[in-house]
């Protein structure tokens, strides 16, 4: 009776339309506009004697965020 109760399996359900094609493509264009917009505002107020490493650092935070943030879909 049990190994009758373990051969059937649920089917998986599908995911919706949108989450398996809207949700991606809009989270790709806000993590894209996120990172764009807080690397161009860290070069936009250069201050004296940090040279490249702002730039940088905003670069790698605004990364981390973005992955922090939408990496789960």
């Amino acid at each position: 009776k049990e190994a009758m109760d373990m051969d059937i399996k649920p089917k998986p359900l599908q995911p919706h339309w949108y989450e398996r094609y809207i949700q991606p493509c809009v989270a790709e264009l806000l993590g894209s506009t996120l990172f764009i917009f807080i690397g161009c505002l860290s070069v936009v107020e250069d201050a004296e004697g940090t040279g490249r490493l702002q730039p940088a650092l905003a670069h790698g935070l605004a990364l981390g965020l973005t992955i922090a943030i939408l990496g789960d879909i």
